[in-house]
């Protein structure tokens, strides 16, 4: 849960369904009118250290974006202490494809061990371009591949958005400038494909609004936040296309896999 701190306290459970724009960044609200936007780049981090339990007090309507990336999340997090708690942990095995698409656009939720995850995306800039990649949430590396990619935008669209009064704390700080053809931060790039890892970041915080780990895995093409949560909507949709069951499961396959290894033998 997220509680707001402003001239009144106001609890947002961080799910799929109060998910209320997808623009720029995915935001959250209550009934009450209350939101908080930018959750992705946290739920990123509590996905990778598999924290599901925890209480976020926040005092404004955005989580602080720090450096554009999950790293400092991660590392704050990790210096307090994680505390394991005696209780079972549930978790959602995917148990048939689910994909959605729009135009070019595409986001799946396939039945598999572990969560995978394959993203590819393709920009008409030279610097950004065609990029993929292919990791797994619960490989050991997977923080220090994914969670230190930072957010990224063209200069053109972030002037734009600043005419229009948005983005106005971004600057070199807390992302990735792209200009026509070079990186404008003057550290350059931490990955030759940060862009590319950096939406892989984003589809991990957006997919752990499910509210319990996914089982199985995850494919985006040219996805965004909002082909995210779309896909996480039909797949809870869809109670055929899931199954809720002890986290200790993650390591068996899907019934519908050890059908198929069956078959094949």
């Amino acid at each position: 849960d997220l509680v707001a701190q402003g001239r009144e306290v106001s609890d947002i459970r961080a799910t799929f369904g109060n998910v209320v724009s997808t623009m720029l960044s995915t935001e959250i609200g209550n009934a009450a009118g209350t939101t908080v936007s930018t959750v992705e780049h946290l739920m990123s981090a509590l996905s990778a250290l598999g924290i599901d339990n925890l209480l976020v007090e926040i005092d404004g309507p955005e989580v602080p974006v720090l450096d554009g990336s999950s790293e400092i999340f991660l590392e704050r997090i990790e210096a307090a202490g994680i505390e394991k708690l005696d209780a079972p942990r549930n978790a959602i095995r995917i148990l048939k494809p689910v994909v959605v698409e729009d135009g070019q656009k595409r986001a799946a939720l396939l039945p598999g061990e572990g969560f995978s995850i394959a993203f590819e995306i393709d920009f008409d800039n030279p610097v950004i371009g065609r990029q993929s990649i292919e990791t797994d949430l619960h490989d050991p590396f997977f923080a220090e591949d994914i969670l230190r990619s930072r957010t990224f935008c063209l200069r053109r669209d972030i002037e734009a958005m600043w005419e229009v009064g948005l983005a106005k704390g971004g600057s070199l700080d807390n992302a990735v400038v792209v200009d026509d053809d070079h990186v404008m931060n003057e550290g350059g790039l931490r990955y030759e494909d940060e862009f590319v890892r950096h939406k892989v970041l984003d589809a991990v915080g957006d997919l752990a609004l499910s509210g319990m780990p996914l089982i199985g895995r995850y494919e985006g093409s040219r996805a965004g936040h909002a082909m995210n949560n779309r896909v996480l909507r039909a797949l809870m949709a869809d109670p055929s296309a899931y199954e809720v069951v002890d986290f200790a499961e993650a390591r068996r396959p899907a019934p519908l896999a050890r059908e198929l290894a069956i078959s094949a033998d």
